[in-house]
């Protein structure tokens, strides 16, 4: 090899190690504001193509009321925002705060994709899918927004499920270590809701949302 191939190998390398560095500095960071309590509202992680309103998200960059979001194939974003805290998975459109009273966010919507979340304790907020309304008041609860259905996991607390064609139906779900995941269906089916498996979701990441906001889950993770 040449010298100046040598050189070029050389910057590479250099280049390489300091971005693993700083990667590793900001999970110590991030691991020590866990462990202090004091992690900002804000962007947490994220992975591949985010961005909202359009622009690409930065780590740190608050998550408004009436912000869209929009993740690409593989993203991951994860953030805070009030004392409760959000991971996006890739191929989502989630509006957060579709609706707002005084700033404080009670409602969010899932065009597309997968939001699993958790909820401060005592404040009802509501999820909105095309199939699907979820009324919500301090629990941790996956939602996969499909056209035609929504999966939707309480994984823990406690959650109205109410079919948007036939609110009649409306269930209340109370659960402890995700017991009764649904399938919530829009018309034209013969059952509105039906049970269905725990699918692409851990309690290892309901664990992470938790300590985000200075709590933990009401229960000892699985390993899934």
């Amino acid at each position: 090899m040449s010298k100046s191939g040598e050189k070029a190998g050389r910057r590479r390398w250099l280049r390489a190690a300091a971005s693993a560095a700083m990667a590793a500095a900001g999970m110590l960071k991030l691991r020590a504001a866990l462990a202090a309590g004091t992690l900002p509202p804000g962007i947490a992680q994220i992975k591949g193509d985010v961005r909202i309103n359009g622009k690409p998200a930065e780590r740190g960059q608050r998550v408004n009321p009436g912000d869209v979001i929009i993740t690409g194939k593989g993203a991951e974003l994860v953030f805070v925002a009030e004392k409760d805290a959000f991971l996006v998975r890739g191929n989502s459109r989630v509006e957060y705060g579709a609706l707002a009273v005084k700033g404080v966010v009670n409602t969010l919507r899932v065009l597309t994709g997968a939001l699993l979340s958790v909820f401060e304790s005592g404040r009802r907020k509501e999820i909105q899918t095309v199939t699907a309304t979820i009324g919500i008041r301090g629990t941790g609860i996956y939602v996969e927004a499909e056209v035609r259905r929504t999966y939707a996991c309480t994984c823990y607390g406690e959650a109205v499920l109410t079919p948007v064609d036939e609110p009649q139906s409306a269930e209340t779900v109370r659960t402890k270590q995700h017991d009764q995941p649904r399938f919530i269906y829009g018309k034209g089916m013969p059952r509105m809701l039906e049970a269905a498996p725990v699918v692409n979701h851990t309690d290892l990441e309901l664990q992470m949302l938790e300590a985000l906001v200075g709590r933990k889950p009401p229960f000892a993770p699985r390993l899934y």
